[in-house]
C-alpha cells in the first residue's frame, strides 16, 4: 500500500515538502513520482537526517538563527529566553558591525545576503526569527508585497530554510502594520507555512510598545508559528494559534501623561541641543498659542493660508486657489482665514516682530494636540518636520522611523530644547541598557529605526514557547521596559 507526501509528513512530523525533497535526493526507497505527487511504500522508515549538529557548548535551551537580523533586536530578546544563537544573516555591513561589537563572544557566525545562503550549511536549530524586509508593504514604497521580484521573495527563502530544517520547532516573524492590510498577502504566508506543518497566529498579531507601557507608538505584525506535533493538544486544537492563547492580556499596561520621561537619560551632550533658528521658532509659536488662547484646536495653523494684511476674503482665497481645492481643504483655508480675522491686530505684530514672511514653509506652519492636558510647551513632546512644529501630549513619542527626524523634549537641566540621543532612542526599542552603538548618529537612529522592539519579543516569545507540551519556564524581564 502506498501513502502520499503529505501522510509520510503527518506521521513523521515533519513537513510534506521536505519528504519530496528526500523523495528526489533518492533517500526513500521505493518512492513512486506520479505527475506532481509521490506514492510512498507505507512500510518505509524514516532516513536519517545527515546534517550535522554541533554539540552544545552552553547551557543553552534553544538554538535560534536571526534572519535579515538588523543589529540584534531578536537576539537579545532570544538569549534572554535561554536561546543560543547558531547563526545570523546581516547585508548591511554597518549593522552588522554593531550586531558583532555586542555578541562577539555569543555569536558563532554573522553571514551576509540571506539568498546566497544554502540552507544545507546551516546546522541544526530550533527556532527561526526573521524580520524580513519591510519595504514590499510600507506605505512609504511601492506596496506590491509578494509581488517585488526581489524583497518580496525573501519571504520564500525563508521557506526554503524551513523546507531544509524540519526540526525546527517555532517560527517568529515580524514585518510592518500594512502587511495584513491585503488578505492576499496574509493567505501566502498563511498557506505556506501550514503547508510545512505549522500551527499559525489565526489572524496577524499588531502589537505595539505602547501596548505594553512602552512610550512610543509603533504599530508591528508578528506571525507566529509552531510545529504541529509538538503543540500543547489541550490548548491548540483546530490548527491555528489564536491571539487568547497567547494571554498577552497579562502583559498589558496603558501609557499615561508624562510616561514620555520614562526613557530620558541624564548628563545628555551638548551637542543635542537644537539648532538656535529651530529653537526661537518653537518660542515664537509658544507665544503665538498663549496670545491667540489655542487650546483645543481642530486644523493646523497655516500662515500661508492667513491672507495676511488683506481685507477681502475673495481676493485670499482666489489667490489660493480656493475654487480647484477639494472640501476638505476649501474648510481648512477658511478656518485659517477666520482664526486670522479673530486675532488679526496680535497675529500682524508677531509676524513682524519674528520676521515669519521670510522663514521656510515649516517654520510657517504649527500644531497643537495637546487639548488642555499640557500648559505649557515645556511640557510637550515636539516634532518639527516638513507638516510643520508640532506639539504632542507627553504620553508616548510617534513612531522611531529609518530617517533622522527625532523628537524633540525640552531640557531642565540646560534651559534648552535639545533632540532624543540615540541611546533614548534604544530606550524606546527596549535595548539593553548596555548596548553598543556604532556610527554617527543619524545612522544609530536609522538602524533604531529598522529595529524590532526587545520587550516584546520576549513577551511573544515565551507566550509561544508555553504552547509547546513541555511548557516553558522563561520569564520577560519586567524591569528592562
Amino acid at each position: 500500500m502506498y501513502l502520499t507526501s503529505q501522510e509520510i509528513a503527518n506521521r513523521w512530523g515533519v513537513s510534506s515538502t521536505w519528504v519530496s525533497i528526500l523523495c528526489r535526493k533518492g533517500r526513500i526507497e521505493g518512492a513512486v513520482k506520479s505527475g506532481k505527487t509521490w506514492s510512498i511504500p507505507e512500510e518505509t522508515t524514516k532516513p536519517i537526517d545527515k546534517r550535522s549538529a554541533k554539540k552544545k557548548t552552553s547551557k543553552a535551551k534553544f538554538r535560534f538563527v536571526d534572519l535579515f537580523a538588523g543589529i540584534g533586536g531578536f537576539h537579545q530578546a532570544m538569549r534572554f529566553l535561554g536561546g543560543e544563537c547558531l547563526m545570523a544573516a546581516e547585508i548591511n555591513e554597518e549593522c552588522v558591525k554593531t550586531y558583532s561589537l555586542n555578541f562577539k563572544t555569543i555569536e558563532k557566525e554573522i553571514r551576509g545576503d540571506v539568498n546566497q545562503i544554502d540552507p544545507k550549511t546551516i546546522d541544526k536549530f530550533d527556532v527561526l526569527c526573521a524580520g524580513f524586509p519591510c519595504q514590499p508593504f510600507s506605505k512609504a514604497g511601492a506596496q506590491k508585497g509578494f509581488k517585488d521580484k526581489t524583497r518580496g521573495n525573501l519571504f520564500y527563502k525563508i521557506m526554503d530554510i524551513l523546507d531544509t530544517h524540519p526540526e525546527v520547532k517555532f517560527v517568529i516573524l515580524e514585518n510592518v502594520r500594512n502587511l495584513a492590510d491585503k488578505t492576499e498577502n496574509w493567505g501566502i504566508i498563511t498557506s505556506e507555512l501550514m503547508k510545512r506543518n505549522f500551527y499559525i497566529t489565526e489572524d496577524p498579531i499588531i502589537l505595539s510598545p505602547s501596548d505594553f507601557g512602552i512610550p512610543q507608538i509603533r504599530e508591528r505584525v508578528y506571525i507566529l508559528g509552531i510545529r504541529k506535533d509538538i503543540r500543547n493538544e489541550k490548548i491548540l486544537t483546530n490548527g491555528y494559534i489564536h491571539k487568547k492563547d497567547l494571554q498577552l492580556d497579562k502583559y498589558y499596561k496603558k501609557c499615561k501623561m508624562g510616561d514620555a520621561w520614562s526613557i530620558l537619560e541624564e548628563d545628555v551632550p551638548d551637542e543635542y541641543i537644537i539648532p538656535e533658528e529651530q529653537e526661537l521658532m518653537i518660542n515664537a509659536w509658544d507665544e503665538f498659542r498663549i496670545g491667540t488662547g489655542i487650546q483645543i484646536l481642530g486644523f493646523p495653523i497655516w500662515l500661508d493660508s492667513f491672507g495676511l494684511g488683506e481685507d477681502n476674503d475673495q481676493i485670499v482665497y482666489q489667490s489660493q486657489g480656493y475654487d480647484d481645492m477639494p472640501d476638505w481643504k476649501q474648510k481648512f483655508l477658511r478656518q485659517n482665514r477666520q482664526f486670522y480675522l479673530n486675532h488679526r491686530e496680535f497675529i500682524d505684530e508677531w509676524v513682524n516682530r519674528y520676521s515669519m514672511r521670510n522663514r521656510i514653509k515649516l517654520y510657517k506652519k504649527f500644531e497643537w494636540n495637546c487639548g488642555t492636558d499640557v500648559t505649557e510647551m515645556h511640557n510637550c513632546l515636539i516634532q518639527v518636520r516638513q507638516s510643520g512644529i508640532r506639539a504632542k501630549r507627553p504620553t508616548f513619542y510617534p513612531s522611531l522611523v529609518a530617517m533622522a527626524n527625532t523628537p524633540i523634549i525640552w531640557d531642565n537641566s540646560k534651559m534648552h530644547y535639545r533632540k532624543l540621543t540615540p541611546r533614548e532612542a534604544a530606550n524606546l526599542q527596549s535595548f539593553r541598557a548596555d548596548y553598543k552603538f556604532r556610527g554617527t548618529d543619524a545612522t544609530q537612529y536609522r538602524q533604531l529605526g529598522n529595529s524590532v522592539n526587545v520587550r516584546i519579543l520576549k513577551i511573544l516569545g515565551k507566550s509561544l514557547f508555553e504552547l509547546a507540551k513541555n511548557g516553558w519556564d522563561g520569564e520577560p524581564d519586567d524591569k528592562n521596559n
